[in-house]
């Protein structure tokens, strides 16, 4: 009684906790400490029905006399008292700022990976933690360019590719995880590495509303953080790669930042030059070529495209540049991404190895 009753409180707690939080968070659901609620609704309710079922219990346990049984039941109840703990807060401690050094050992641990495993990939207790694009923030090459044009966003060619643009999204490491894409030429869908990593329900949403599409990785390149999806709907006209933009070309980033609606935000690609890094599991050192970009990079924006005046690819979009306040980042140069098109086996399907965070 006192197992079950606290299972349920923490429970009840957490789902309550994901519906109460987003009320006093300056941001709402799209808070990074939103999880947060979750946890400390299971906590709360946890231990106040706990103590309810140990009143309870206790009295009931001094008519029936001790159990085995019973103690071997409220152990496993216990047990998954803890496991839905650590899989909360795990979860919590991924998204907080504060805790972002955690990340790299959370990622690592069996413990998680297979609780992750074992829960759902939707629920109402995931869909109410916020989705999440671990975009890397990287040091890299800046862009010796200058300030991009406002006016480029209202380009023909911008406006003609917008909707190629996709919403990716799936579930891994006990988060929902939301990211952007784009349609190439036959209908191949292109976003990140990290975006998909550690995947097994990943679904695109063209022009960022509407219908949900199940998607089948076949490309996975940690390394240069690409990976290639295919779908069986409709995927209309796929874009075409601008493979040697000269440096400071104007162009638009285009994607559904913090899983909020289609944006369109004005850049300028700087060099394409090997560089020293790290992978989209932020391993390194390793050596890889990179697209600087001018212009603004926030969550969600991981994996779409870049696009100049004529609506032509000039980079796909990876991470922000970790230097504070600075309005630029990274992409996969379209020559990457077109080798990895051309070779492709579009009948195959591989693995997304573990998530990234």
């Amino acid at each position: 009684m006192v197992g079950g009753l606290s299972l349920l409180g923490f429970v009840g707690g957490a789902l309550l906790g994901t519906r109460v939080a987003p009320l006093v968070l300056a941001e709402g659901a799209h808070s990074a400490y939103a999880p947060l609620g979750a946890l400390a609704g299971a906590l709360l309710i946890g231990a106040v029905l706990a103590a309810f079922g140990e009143v309870v219990g206790s009295q009931v346990r001094a008519r029936m006399g001790p159990s085995r049984l019973d103690g071997f039941g409220g152990g496993l109840l216990l047990i998954a008292i803890a496991l839905l703990i650590v899989w909360i807060a795990g979860a919590a401690a991924l998204q907080a700022p504060a805790l972002k050094t955690l990340r790299p050992d959370l990622q690592r641990s069996s413990v998680l990976a297979f609780i992750n495993d074992q829960m759902p990939g939707t629920g109402p207790v995931l869909n109410a933690l916020k989705r999440f694009d671990p975009v890397p923030k990287i040091k890299g090459p800046k862009p010796q360019v200058g300030p991009p044009p406002k006016g480029i966003v209202s380009a023909g060619g911008v406006k003609a590719a917008e909707p190629a643009v996709v919403r990716v999204l799936g579930s891994a490491c006990g988060l929902n995880v939301q990211g952007s894409g784009w349609v190439a030429p036959g209908g191949l869908i292109v976003t990140n590495a990290h975006v998909v990593a550690g995947q097994e329900d990943t679904e695109v949403q063209f022009e960022g509303h509407g219908a949900l599409h199940r998607a089948a990785v076949i490309a996975f390149d940690p390394h240069n953080d690409l990976a290639i999806l295919r779908t069986d709907a409709p995927a209309g006209k796929g874009l075409e790669l601008e493979l040697n933009p000269k440096d400071g070309t104007a162009g638009a980033i285009l994607g559904f930042p913090q899983n909020g609606p289609f944006t369109s935000e004005p850049g300028r690609v700087g060099q394409t030059t090997d560089v020293i890094s790290q992978d989209a599991y932020g391993r390194g050192p390793t050596t890889r070529e990179m697209t600087a970009i001018r212009g603004k990079i926030r969550q969600g924006n991981s994996g779409g495209p870049m696009v100049d005046g004529n609506g032509k690819v000039l980079a796909t979009i990876f991470a922000s540049a970790a230097e504070p306040g600075a309005d630029s980042g990274f992409g996969v140069p379209s020559e990457v991404v077109a080798q990895a098109l051309n070779t492709v086996d579009v009948t195959n399907r591989v693995g997304t190895g573990p998530c990234a965070g």
